[in-house]
């Protein structure tokens, strides 16, 4: 008896020595996210993350329960971090496309929203139109489905398209006059309006037939993740999670 009892407990110590039983170490899941889109997501004066974006990720971490750590990567290079395994998910208000469906690996979405464009209070600019814009410079965050918008319709039109790395510095060139109009995604612009504007603006409205999904990626081969990513965004919807953290940002729904 004594011998049996000393087998079971070295075994039980090799057991918690490997990691096994129940006493596991937590999981831990990195998100990687941009910093730079607010309210999605933006890093405060002293370093910390928070955003719509944050506050969904640590909802689907908790219902998850995992550890959730949250890692900042300029948009340019978002794909390519989380292809070289430096996060293991990008949520950061990212459109589903069809050439990003080659790359990544998306969960279903987590809100919809429009492009839409502001353009400085006098400009002449009537609408979102492509005929509206001939002549104007018009600016977008690079790498985006606002740039490709304005490359691919606006500059075919006769405006010159100005990308940028982020969408800070493309209202910020808009509030000193570089630029005539900015566009990006409405939400976005809707709260740099209310925030940031200092009044230099005017929201010409929404761009016809742009309403795109914002879904998180993950690496193509990880499907497992997203399958359980796909299905706590469904419970923090379903138990009113997700409307809690989307009344702290809109008061209108985005899902």
């Amino acid at each position: 008896m004594q011998i049996s009892r000393w087998i079971l407990s070295a075994a039980a110590a090799a057991m918690l020595a490997l990691g096994v039983g129940s006493v596991d170490a937590a999981e831990k899941i990195k998100i990687g996210t941009e910093g730079a889109y607010p309210p999605f997501n933006t890093i405060t004066p002293d370093g910390k993350v928070e955003g719509f974006d944050i506050d969904i990720a640590n909802a689907l971490c908790a219902q998850m329960k995992v550890e959730c750590e949250i890692v900042t990567q300029d948009w340019d290079g978002i794909i390519p971090a989380l292809q070289a395994k430096k996060f293991d998910a990008i949520i950061a208000s990212m459109s589903i496309t069809e050439e990003r469906k080659k790359q990544v690996a998306f969960t279903h979405k987590y809100y919809t929203t429009p492009l839409a464009l502001v353009a400085l209070k006098d400009a002449d600019i009537a609408s979102t139109e492509p005929a509206s814009l001939a002549g104007k410079t018009v600016g977008a965050q690079a790498s985006t489905t606002q740039a490709n918008y304005a490359q691919d319709v606006y500059a075919k039109a006769g405006a010159e398209a100005k990308l940028y790395p982020t969408q800070e510095e493309a209202v910020t060139d808009l509030l000193n006059g570089r630029l005539d109009a900015v566009i990006s995604d409405k939400f976005v612009l809707v709260d740099w309006m209310k925030k940031a504007s200092d009044g230099c603006c005017k929201l010409v409205g929404d761009v016809r037939g742009t309403e795109t999904e914002a879904g998180i990626a993950v690496r193509l081969e990880d499907t497992a993740l997203r399958d359980r990513l796909n299905a706590a965004i469904d419970a923090i919807v379903a138990d009113g999670t997700y409307k809690k953290i989307q009344s702290k940002y809109f008061d209108f729904d985005i899902y």
